[in-house]
């Protein structure tokens, strides 16, 4: 009888449609190989990565415990039930790593609960890839997630933000959703002060990769197409 636990890998992904192996270590591909279970979000992008990256691995002897907003507390808590059997499991992001602006933070915390060795593997994070490409104050940032819908509360969620990142000297990054890019990149045009700088960082990894860091008074004069392309914003006032 295995007395050991087997262990919760935290798998990265490909941040849009290239080859995982241009952006992925080898040894993502080497753990995908020997795992059969995984919690993902979605199951046919989960299996078509795993078939991209693995070719050769069974499909048929994948394991998939679904993870989206659907899903029941209680059936999580069985997720890593196979763990106590020595089988150990991977969490697969949908884009980038598990669990930092990706679901998969309760499977983790479930994780440490249990006894079960967390291990993190080395991936794209565009949240981190836009701080480095951003120029900006990498001893001190913040990760806000999505900023309001209503108008009146974005122009306040900017402002305050603004001046969170000129009393911190904390750079501030944000997403969303990237049908909605070209009115967030509006507002913040409005909403800022001209002297505020903002970093866009768009498609990152992919061949059409923008990233630019300009003032607000040097964006007037700039027209990135952000129109459904995955982007990160982050803005730093002096």
């Amino acid at each position: 009888m295995n007395n050991q636990k087997g262990k919760l890998y935290l798998i990265p992904t490909t941040l849009g449609d290239n080859e995982p192996l241009e952006v992925l270590p080898y040894s993502v591909k080497k753990i995908i190989e020997e795992l059969n279970h995984f919690v993902v979000e979605n199951e046919k992008t989960a299996r078509r990565f795993i078939k991209k990256i693995t070719p050769k691995k069974s499909q048929p002897s994948l394991v998939l415990y679904k993870l989206d907003k659907y899903v029941e507390e209680v059936e999580v808590q069985t997720y890593l039930d196979v763990c106590e059997q020595g089988i150990s499991v991977g969490l697969l992001s949908e884009a980038g790593v598990p669990a930092i602006a990706d679901p998969g933070a309760d499977v983790v915390k479930l994780a440490h609960e249990k006894g079960i060795r967390v291990v993190p593997m080395v991936g794209p994070s565009s949240i981190v890839l836009a701080m480095m490409a951003s120029g900006f104050n990498g001893q001190n940032f913040a990760f806000n997630g999505y900023l309001p819908i209503d108008a009146a509360e974005r122009k306040k969620a900017i402002k305050d933000l603004e001046r969170l990142s000129k009393e911190k000297k904390q750079s501030q990054i944000f997403i969303e959703t990237p049908y909605r890019n070209e009115k967030m990149f509006a507002d913040l045009k409005n909403a800022l002060s001209s002297s505020t700088k903002l970093c866009i960082a768009c498609d990152i990894t992919l061949k059409d990769e923008y990233i630019k860091t300009l003032t607000i008074k040097e964006w007037d004069k700039e027209h990135p197409d952000l129109h459904k392309r995955p982007t990160i914003f982050v803005i730093h006032k002096e």
